[in-house]
């Protein structure tokens, strides 16, 4: 399994992840790439998981076409403080989370 670190989530996130591979967007080169865009490339890379703080994701791109998960971390802002109360509910998730799906962690 390999696990992409969306741009929008801070890149310290990363060594919650230390049992899985995982690369952040800026380590890819893929800065300033719009979501489709990103997606593919994912796929075409490898990558099985986007973990993301971007909530509108699911609705402006078709996840089971591009064939990745996506966990989307839903916190009052996107810095480190609130979101690593998050990631032991994350880290639950991705051994079982599926192509196409996305499953959200947080919020109300």
């Amino acid at each position: 399994m390999r696990i992409l670190l969306d741009e929008c989530a801070p890149r310290p996130l990363k060594r919650e992840l230390a049992d899985y591979q995982v690369r952040t967007v800026v380590e890819m080169g893929w800065s300033g790439k719009k979501n489709g865009e990103l997606l593919e490339l994912m796929s075409q890379e490898g990558f099985t998981i986007l973990l993301t703080t971007d909530q509108n994701l699911r609705y402006q791109q078709n996840l089971q076409q591009a064939r990745v998960a996506v966990v989307v971390l839903v916190a009052p802002s996107d810095k480190l403080s609130d979101l690593l109360p998050l990631m032991p509910d994350a880290l639950n998730v991705l051994d079982t989370i599926a192509s196409g799906e996305v499953i959200e962690i947080g919020g109300s």
